[in-house]
């Protein structure tokens, strides 16, 4: 008989073979497998008082919490579907997915409340609120009284199939309304198999959870790293002083992370020299940085830098961009400029690059197309949004909307997200190639380059620029620097200093968001760049 690919086996399998171990820490908390598995049960079994069945949705805004954690396998047992929210939107965004995803109870952390009662009374599905680290300044549900007044037994669990839909995340719309992505147990549970072995994940392993866990990296972790009863630190948030901590406490070894939260514990190491013993990975998900700085992370930190490409609707790791053995023997150069690429396809994905007619592009790393991408882990679908479904995925293959090449070895290298790419008197501009090139100049701690018009050549790169501490840095002096490191057409034309870069919560820098408020501004004043 066939074992049903089920992400409630994960826990099961850590609580059998690790009940014991320590497994949790959450702030001063710790909590073992046994602990957890208890806690899951008395979710379970309040969320069914509650009336929650098989297909209702139940919605997490939260950070990194056991509370967080231990909601993903509390909702799996009765057939309900998690709808974790990014802590960073607005109260009309939360508005939109709360009764969009239709969810019936809402798990929000105090810190976060604020942001909820100002459409409460709007809330068409919701039934029940419960707040997690409830003070006295709300008359919901504490969380903590109400799970306690919960049966500890075990609950008996709703017959599950792996294609049930566990999992409804809202990707973070850039123009109009969020997408509600739908991912299925058999799709989270192949795609952990697959990034489990790629990121060599065990029981010796002690995961930081930097990452959100609502986030397109963060909430795949969890499952993989609880199958092989790693340690996994809850962190609230994500600062350098914090991390460095947990590192130091816990003597954590592996972390996901976007590229900018790298960069800021770079700085905070470069202040502080902190020593860190153990060995330690990180996953990196998001632009890739120059090869310059992967050489640092791995030097002076000593830290493996492993570069993933993914999306929320891929479940979301596609590939990875470890050394090859048989490449091994390549100069360190090399090396670090494969590290610095979205890398090869995982097991059990199929990735290509293609033009506009779908033809796969040539294995040069120069010719440009369209990556996609067909595994087990592609979405079911877009909640209630059947066009959008179809524009996205055409005969079994994901269009990921990022554009790039791939080589000779088969590593694929992202240039740009479609709408990012500048188009500058007819040539095609990487935005990121740019970005990777003012990376490398030591005044420049941040940079985002997008598209602004051009009388001459339609449009061209502009940079947004946070300088490093106690450094100068002009226009000119940056503009002088990328023409000698690009060919003209790539060079930025002009610069815009600002004292931080808007970002996801993540750690992923908003383009759209520099983008549009710079064209508001300068449509404002008729400018254009000369």
């Amino acid at each position: 008989m066939n074992v049903p690919l089920v992400l409630t086996e994960f826990l099961d399998r850590a609580v059998a073979l690790y009940g014991t171990k320590t497994a949790i820490f959450c702030d001063d908390r710790a909590f073992t497998y046994n602990d957890l598995n208890e806690r899951v049960n008395r979710l379970s079994h309040g969320l069914k008082s509650l009336g929650i069945k098989k297909g209702d949705k139940v919605a997490y805004l939260s950070p990194n919490t056991v509370e967080m954690l231990e909601g993903f396998y509390g909702v799996f047992q009765l057939g309900a579907i998690m709808v974790s929210l990014n802590i960073r939107l607005k109260p009309d965004d939360y508005l939109f997915i709360l009764n969009h995803s239709e969810s019936k109870v809402l798990f929000v952390d105090q810190d976060l409340y604020h942001l909820i009662i100002p459409i409460k009374d709007k809330l068409s599905t919701v039934e029940t609120i419960i707040v997690h680290y409830k003070d006295s300044e709300t008359d919901e549900i504490c969380y903590d009284e109400w799970l306690s007044k919960q049966p500890n037994t075990a609950f008996e669990r709703e017959i599950l199939d792996e294609n049930d839909i566990c999992s409804l995340l809202y990707t973070s719309g850039t123009t109009g309304n969020p997408k509600g992505v739908m991912l299925s147990h058999r799709n989270n549970y192949l795609h952990a198999m697959s990034a489990m072995h790629h990121i060599r994940v065990s029981d010796q392993d002690t995961l930081l959870h930097v990452l959100p866990m609502f986030h397109v990296n963060g909430w795949g972790s969890p499952f993989y790293y609880t199958a092989n009863g790693a340690t996994q630190i809850c962190l609230r948030k994500a600062a350098p002083e914090s991390i460095f901590k947990a590192l130091q406490e816990h003597r954590v070894s592996v972390m996901h992370m976007a590229p900018t939260v790298l960069n800021a514990l770079l700085q905070y190491y470069d202040q502080h020299k902190i020593t860190v013993e153990q060995n330690v990975r990180v996953v990196i998900a998001g632009s890739a940085p120059p090869p310059a700085f992967i050489s640092r992370v791995e030097k002076e930190l000593g830290w493996e830098f492993i570069q993933v490409y993914g999306m929320t609707e891929s479940s979301p790791l596609s590939t990875v961009s470890t050394v090859r053995s048989h490449l091994e023997h390549l100069p360190e150069k090399e090396k670090l400029s494969m590290k610095a690429k979205a890398g090869h396809a995982m097991i059990g994905c199929q990735v290509k690059v293609v033009n506009e007619h779908g033809e796969e592009v040539a294995h040069n790393g120069k010719e440009i197309g369209e990556i996609i991408v067909r595994s087990n882990g592609i979405m079911e679908g877009y909640w209630k949004n059947p066009e959008a479904t179809m524009e996205a995925i055409r005969n079994g293959w994901l269009y990921t909307g990022d554009m790039g090449t791939i080589d000779e070895n088969g590593s694929i290298d992202i240039v740009d997200r479609k709408k990012d790419v500048i188009i500058s008197g007819g040539e095609n501009i990487s935005s990121i190639e740019v970005e990777g090139v003012l990376y490398d100049h030591p005044a420049v701690l941040e940079a985002a380059v997008i598209a602004v018009p051009h009388e001459k050549w339609g449009e061209t790169p502009h940079a947004f620029v946070v300088t490093r501490q106690g450094h100068t840095l002009t226009a000119e002096e940056l503009i002088a620097f990328s023409r000698q490191k690009l060919a003209h057409f790539k060079a930025i034309t002009s610069v815009t200093f600002v004292e931080e870069l808007p970002k996801t919560a993540s750690g992923k820098i908003q383009k759209v968001h520099l983008r549009n408020d710079y064209w508001k501004e300068h449509s404002k004043e008729g400018k254009f760049v000369n």
